[in-house]
């Protein structure tokens, strides 16, 4: 799991280093919707498994400001990671990946 983890954020992390900041949909599309679901709903075999927060309820308390910090800075349960940061995305990226997912609240 944690290989898994580690492979999906690098991955991750060079999709978005390429991508333009006109990409958010794409980028979330191929790597964050593997857990949050092209919805947002988090109704994946992965998002089940980590028991993510439907993201349309969750966005609707943010700002853009807030979703940037938390894709940069990622989501911890106490000492328990919940999900990784992507610190070494541009601020572009991070900016176009957080304008994609206020699309996605309700």
């Amino acid at each position: 799991m944690k290989q898994l983890s580690l492979v999906t954020a690098a991955a991750f992390m060079a999709l978005a280093l390429n991508a333009t900041a006109d990409d958010g949909s794409a980028v979330f599309t191929k790597e964050c919707a593997k857990c949050h679901g092209a919805d947002g709903k988090g109704d994946t075999a992965m998002g089940k498994k980590l028991k993510i927060k439907d993201l349309t309820v969750e966005l609707a308390k943010l700002d853009a400001a807030k979703i940037e910090a938390t894709v940069k800075d990622g989501v911890k349960d106490g000492d328990k990671v919940r999900m990784k940061g992507f610190k070494d995305m541009s601020d572009a990226d991070v900016k176009a990946v957080a304008k994609y997912a206020l699309t996605l609240k309700k």
